[in-house]
C-alpha cells in the first residue's frame, strides 16, 4: 500500500514537472521573441539617432550658410553705400570744376574774340565724356537716381531763357544750342590762326 502511494506521488510529481517544463518552454520562446524584438528595436533606434544627427548637422550647415550670406549682404550693402557716397563726392567735385572752368573759358573766349580769333571748343566738343551732362547721365545710371537738374541760380547763370509759362528751357537744349553756335563760329573762323 505504501508502495502504491509512493508511485502515485512520483507520477504526480512527473506530471507537474512536465506541465511546468511546458510552461517554461512557452515562456522561454516568448523571451526569445521579446529579445529579438528588443534587439531589432535597438537597431532601429540607433539608425533613427544617426539620421537625426545627420539632419541636425545639415541644419547647422544651412544655418551657418545663411549667416554667411547675411554677413555678405551686410558687407555688400555697406560697400555700395560707401561707393555711392564716394561717387556723389566725385560728382560734386566735377560740378565744382565745371563751375570754375566755365568763367575762365568765357573770359579767354572774350579775349580771343577781341583779337579776331575763334573761341575755344566746349568740353562737349573736345571730348563727350568731359561734359557735365555725360557725367550726370553715367552717374545716374550707376546709382539709379533722377537726372541732375540745375538749380534756378545755375540755370540763370547758364542764360537759359524762360518759356512763356515762366519755366526755363531744359539744360540739354541749352547745351545743344551752344554746340550749334560753336559749329557755326568754327566754320566761319576756320581760316584764322589758332594760338593753342
Amino acid at each position: 500500500m505504501a508502495d502504491e502511494q509512493e508511485i502515485m506521488c512520483k507520477l504526480e510529481s512527473i506530471k507537474e514537472i512536465r506541465n511546468k517544463t511546458l510552461q517554461m518552454e512557452k515562456i522561454k520562446a516568448r523571451l526569445k521573441a521579446e529579445f529579438e524584438a528588443l534587439e531589432s528595436e535597438e537597431r532601429h533606434l540607433k539608425e533613427y539617432k544617426q539620421e537625426m544627427d545627420l539632419l541636425l548637422q545639415e541644419k547647422m550647415a544651412h544655418v551657418e550658410e545663411l549667416r554667411l550670406i547675411h554677413a555678405d549682404i551686410n558687407v555688400m550693402e555697406n560697400t555700395i553705400k560707401q561707393s555711392e557716397n564716394d561717387l556723389n563726392k566725385l560728382l560734386e567735385s566735377t560740378r565744382r570744376l565745371h563751375e570754375e572752368y566755365k568763367p575762365l573759358k568765357e573770359h579767354v573766349d572774350a579775349l580771343r574774340m577781341t583779337l579776331g580769333l575763334q573761341r575755344l571748343p566746349d568740353l562737349c566738343e573736345e571730348e563727350e565724356k568731359l561734359s557735365l551732362e555725360h557725367v550726370c547721365r553715367v552717374t545716374n545710371k550707376s546709382i539709379g537716381t533722377p537726372p541732375y537738374v540745375p538749380s534756378a541760380k545755375q540755370r540763370a547763370d547758364l542764360g537759359i531763357p524762360k518759356s512763356p509759362r515762366g519755366n526755363r528751357m531744359n539744360e540739354i537744349q541749352k547745351i545743344d544750342k551752344l554746340c550749334d553756335l560753336s559749329q557755326y563760329f568754327s566754320s566761319r573762323m576756320a581760316n584764322l590762326p589758332r594760338l593753342y
